[in-house]
């Protein structure tokens, strides 16, 4: 029975790898076909529609909110110029200095990574950041990476990724922020690293290839009309972080904070109704494609937690799961690449399910799954071809994801690697 939900699981895979099926449909068929062969019955307990489905699809409904007020906050720090004031001060105070201006645009896109993560949190650092960069000298391909070197390095403070691991790990929110202020340290040098090292090593290039800003026509008559936002309205992104990690408010009210903060700074009262309104649609779009995902997360977990899975996967999981710590940092270290291309080890895919297995079976104590899995999702984050923050930032810098893979995945793999060591040492 296990080695049948193995083979299930591998064509999974098989099917996101190739985009048969979109990864949260994937997750859903997936979940029902290991329910099933684990000998749960149609309706009742432990079963596939009423477990699985029911229970299973609103069961991280605490993350999907997360996302949604990340996704709000961010569209404001969009429309009211928060971010772009943000950028355009470093790039000022950095001059014609590519490595200072290119640590500044670091900072930025880490402090936007602590608001939303993905393809927004690119955007609002590197509409202007990239071009910027390139501007002074900054190689395509390290400018692109400087933006998700940086929204790796806020990664471990975004707070819908904390509610994310409390949730799905059954775990309290002081332990997923526990590991991840340990885990910081590493995104950090690795990220500083990175531009340091590679805009060094790959010396000064001016080429004005700019295409991405000739794309975008309005943005001088946006800046015009908005101005730069006041200073005071640039701790936006702080404040969230301040009242989570600072004061340990919860998770939501914090995101709720940040979001009237954004609006008091930025709006007129009587402007206030509609701006509120108008980003929060904005954010329900941006907020749709990872609240789905998290639908199907939420049932995959259910089918994987179910007693038959957990008879069937124990012994077999137990078997080719290493218990000696040093054993532990070594295979899992060299499993990295399997978190890439939407791999069996990416938590925002099959890399739930699993993670979820090895708590079920007591293979692993749940916070060191949790020191796994978010040392994988920093490599996630910023090396995956396939993720949209990825692709986006490629693009708009003019190479190809996999040229931005190939350059950052050794800084991150040395974030995994790092993230390992602390969960071997601290949890096993």
């Amino acid at each position: 029975m296990g080695v049948v939900i193995l083979l299930v699981m591998a064509a999974g895979v098989a099917a996101m790898l190739s985009r048969k099926l979109p990864t949260a449909f994937a997750l859903v068929l997936l979940a029902v076909v290991i329910a099933f062969v684990s000998g749960a019955p149609l309706t009742g307990k432990e079963s596939v529609l009423d477990t699985v489905l029911q229970e299973g699809a609103p069961a991280l409904a605490a993350t999907m909110i997360a996302i949604l007020l990340g996704s709000w906050l961010g569209k404001l720090l969009e429309e009211t110029g928060i971010a772009g004031t943000l950028v355009r001060k470093i790039v000022e105070f950095g001059g014609d200095r590519p490595v200072f201006v290119a640590l500044g645009v670091l900072a930025v896109s880490a402090l936007v990574g602590t608001v939303t993560g993905s393809a927004p949190a690119a955007m609002l650092a590197g509409l202007i950041g990239i071009p910027a960069m390139i501007a002074v000298g900054i190689p395509k391909v390290t400018a692109a990476g400087t933006i998700l070197m940086g929204i790796a390095v806020g990664i471990p403070f975004e707070l819908p990724v904390w509610q994310f691991f409390s949730t799905a790990l059954e775990l309290p929110v002081d332990t997923v922020r526990g590991f991840m202020v340990k885990l910081f340290p590493f995104a950090l040098v690795a990220a500083v690293a990175y531009v340091l090292i590679e805009s060094r090593r790959r010396g000064v290039e001016h080429t004005w290839s700019l295409k991405s800003v000739q794309d975008r026509p309005t943005s001088p008559s946006r800046r015009k009309l908005l101005g730069d936002a006041p200073w005071y309205a640039l701790l936006t992104p702080v404040i969230p972080l301040v009242l989570a990690l600072g004061f340990e408010l919860a998770i939501i009210p914090s995101l709720l904070a940040g979001v009237l903060y954004a609006l008091v700074t930025t709006t007129r009262p009587r402007d206030m109704n509609r701006r509120l309104l108008r980003t929060l649609y904005g954010g329900f779009e941006v907020a749709a494609p990872p609240i789905t995902l998290f639908v199907a997360i939420g049932i995959l977990l259910a089918a994987v937690k179910l007693p038959g899975a957990v008879d069937a996967l124990e012994p077999l999981v137990k078997a080719v799961s290493p218990q000696n710590a040093v054993l532990f940092v070594l295979v899992f270290t060299l499993l990295v690449p399997l978190c890439l291309y939407r791999g069996p080890l990416n938590v925002f895919g099959l890399g739930a399910g699993i993670a979820g297995v090895l708590i079920a079976t007591g293979i692993y104590p749940a916070v060191a799954v949790l020191g796994m899995a978010t040392s994988y999702n920093q490599v996630f984050g910023v090396a995956d071809p396939t993720s949209t923050q990825t692709v986006w930032s490629a693009q708009y810098a003019g190479v190809s994801p996999q040229q931005v893979m190939v350059r950052t995945l050794p800084y991150v793999w040395a974030v995994a690697l790092g993230g390992l060591c602390v969960t071997a040492a601290t949890y096993l």
